[in-house]
């Protein structure tokens, strides 16, 4: 069986679709797959179909989307998705979910980088991104638990993003960055991290003044959103850029890592 979370629901199994069209138990499976191989309790999947105050009916409607599910899933059902004490269990190997692959290629790309492999780990992390189709579960209703998971898979996923270029920042492809920094930044206007990236591949690109420039942005965000100034190493760097200091002029390589230890 074949489970694709990190977009679109998906879920096929011996080549024909196992997955239901009505919301609730689409919510059901995207939560029993985020959670494949463990018991998923009945009150977890009470709250996440219904928030605080589920009807004296949630755990007969409940069983009711499990069998619709069953009877999707075809031969052996029962074992596939199992009744466990207390809850439900989708018995199927994590690497038959899409979110394994990611995280794979992810842990074995930073791997790579802490060991001076750059090129494979730019390599590796693009691939763990290209397993992303669009933003996870995007076609399905969330309630609190899943909205729980698809934040720390996007935060994840951007974490993976900042990894992947800094990679990259490492063996100089700083001008083929900038585009791409350009629209994170953008939509992530108060992530210190993207904003360093940003500003040394400005610098290495010999645009200084729009490196400055990015510093006084995201510093005029951070004031009036937060409150707050930019880190020092964030400042630190601002000041090496400003004053063309003879390490960040004369780097063969600079990554975010170097810069702001």
């Amino acid at each position: 069986m074949q489970i694709r979370i990190l977009g679109p629901l998906e879920a096929a199994r011996e080549g024909r679709s196992a997955l239901p069209t009505a919301a609730k138990p689409r919510q059901v499976f995207a939560l029993l797959a985020l959670r494949a191989g463990q018991v998923v309790p009945v009150a977890t999947l009470a709250e996440e179909l219904w928030g605080e105050r589920p009807p004296r009916s949630a755990r007969t409607t409940l069983q009711t989307y499990v069998m619709q599910l069953r009877r999707l899933l075809g031969d052996d059902a029962n074992d596939l998705l199992a009744t466990r004490f207390g809850g439900y269990l989708l018995d199927v190997p994590p690497e038959s979910v899409d979110v394994h692959e990611f995280e794979r290629l992810a842990r074995a790309g930073r791997r790579a980088g802490d060991a001076g492999d750059h090129e494979s780990a730019a390599r590796l992390l693009r691939g763990a991104l290209d397993v992303w189709r669009g933003r996870a579960l995007v076609d399905v209703p969330t309630g609190e638990p899943l909205a729980i998971e698809v934040t720390r898979l996007e935060e994840s996923r951007l974490s993976v993003v900042e990894s992947r270029i800094d990679a990259e920042m490492s063996i100089g492809r700083h001008h083929t960055l900038l585009s791409e920094l350009t629209a994170l930044t953008a939509n992530h206007p108060m992530n210190e991290n993207l904003c360093a990236q940003y500003m040394i591949s400005l610098f290495h690109s010999g645009r200084r003044w729009q490196a400055l420039d990015a510093f006084t942005s995201l510093r005029q965000t951070l004031i009036q959103e937060l409150g707050v100034e930019p880190s020092t190493r964030l400042t630190d760097l601002q000041r090496a850029i400003l004053t063309a200091d003879i390490e960040l002029e004369g780097a063969k390589v600079v990554s975010l890592r170097q810069m702001l230890a």
